[in-house]
């Protein structure tokens, strides 16, 4: 992956922080690549794709991206968007219509079997901004968490369609409209997705967007031929302190594997990628919906999706990780001030990441987008991350 020009920032920094968390034994790769506009700028790799093997990383190796996924979900709706398939304010149940006869959880219950009326009806536009009333399962907020798991919600063995047919079946745990939390809600706009394309998810993916941009590496699993690419995955010594040496083996347990054949294409967090793939997707995301002769959206639209849309007084708020002074798009979140010692550049910028540790973000203030990638369970809000970013800006401003 070639650099542009000889007259760019020092990055020096950047590459040193990432390879003193190598060397605290925090994480074990990194991989990053920093744009002003569509050019890369740089290009730093450091570490290995598989260190009980000891398998350098590299350019083609392949990441679990998680939650990365979910940017990709949110441009193929609002390409479909654009063509008239649906309406932002229409109703989930006129496509789902199992949805129709949702119950919400009483606040405050402890009891999944207390529960009460919709005051509304979840939107399209709901679902994009994790305000429907749905809830992920993965961080116990309430009893409602419980019946996901308990009813496999997130399990490898089920099609969208069949995932979704499952969630009707539990109560929601917000009333729609009332509160941002985190959610299946991107999942569900994956079956949408069918219903609006008349296509498997997976295929309007292929054929609409990675094909297009030829993001060749970029899938719901790792055929045999690359599985000599695929990253190892790293558990932390100690899950409660980010900061804590040591990372062992892990395992893909959450989502049942990436070989083949798994039936769950998760629109919230499913596929794989590389650096390289990921890359093409975010010039496209700084070419305002183009890249080269390919347009997947228009401006308009994109920043539409990074501008807030939630109601005066929703806050963006995930478990065990502050967001302050963030709001939300469609898929990216947005920051309204800077974090600590950052600039006042980093005002506006939108991003997401991956609970691995696939982070993005963009300045539009700076013109300018960054992505550092590992495979570090629950590496979504680690202090590599920021301390990544606090530098490229020092760097650039």
């Amino acid at each position: 992956m070639n650099t542009t020009s000889k007259t760019n920032p020092d990055f020096s920094a950047v590459h040193r922080s990432l390879q003193d968390y190598i060397e605290r034994d925090l994480l074990v790769m990194a991989s990053s690549v920093i744009l002003r506009g569509q050019q890369i700028i740089d290009f730093h790799m450091t570490g290995y794709q598989d260190r009980e093997e000891e398998i350098p990383l590299a350019e083609d190796s392949i990441f679990r991206i998680f939650s990365n996924t979910k940017l990709i979900t949110n441009v193929a709706a609002m390409m479909l968007w654009e063509e008239g398939a649906f309406s932002l304010e229409d109703k989930l149940y006129e496509y789902i219509p199992e949805f129709k006869n949702l119950v919400v959880l009483k606040k405050g219950s402890t009891d999944p079997t207390e529960t009460e009326p919709l005051q509304q009806h979840a939107t399209i536009k709901n679902l994009l901004t994790h305000t429907a009333g749905f809830s992920y399962g993965l961080f116990q907020e309430s009893p409602v968490d419980l019946l996901y798991v308990g009813n496999g919600i997130l399990s490898p063995k089920y099609t969208v369609e069949e995932m979704v047919s499952q969630l009707s079946q539990i109560p929601l745990a917000n009333q729609p409209g009332f509160r941002w939390q985190y959610s299946v809600g991107v999942d569900v706009l994956g079956r949408l997705i069918e219903i609006w394309s008349g296509m498997s998810f997976g295929d309007f993916l292929r054929e609409r967007i990675f094909k297009p941009l030829n993001m060749t590496d970029t899938d719901f699993y790792v055929p045999p031929e690359k599985a000599n690419r695929f990253c190892a995955i790293y558990d932390p010594a100690d899950m409660l302190d980010p900061m804590v040496p040591g990372l062992n083996l892990g395992t893909d347990g959450l989502v049942g594997g990436y070989l083949p054949g798994k039936p769950f294409e998760s629109g919230g967090g499913g596929l794989v990628s590389t650096i390289s793939d990921y890359t093409k997707f975010m010039q496209m995301l700084m070419g305002e919906g183009t890249l080269g002769d390919v347009t997947l959206l228009k401006p308009d639209t994109l920043r539409m999706m990074h501008t807030n849309q939630l109601e005066p007084g929703i806050s963006v708020q995930l478990p065990n990780w502050e967001m302050p002074n963030t709001k939300f798009g469609f898929g990216f979140a947005i920051k309204e001030s800077p974090m600590a010692g950052e600039p006042d550049a980093a005002i506006g910028e939108f991003h997401w990441g991956g609970l691995a540790g696939t982070h993005t973000w963009i300045s539009p203030r700076l013109g300018i987008a960054a992505l550092v990638f590992t495979q570090r369970m629950f590496g979504f809000w680690h202090p590599f991350s920021h301390e990544y970013k606090r530098l490229v800006y020092e760097a650039l401003t």
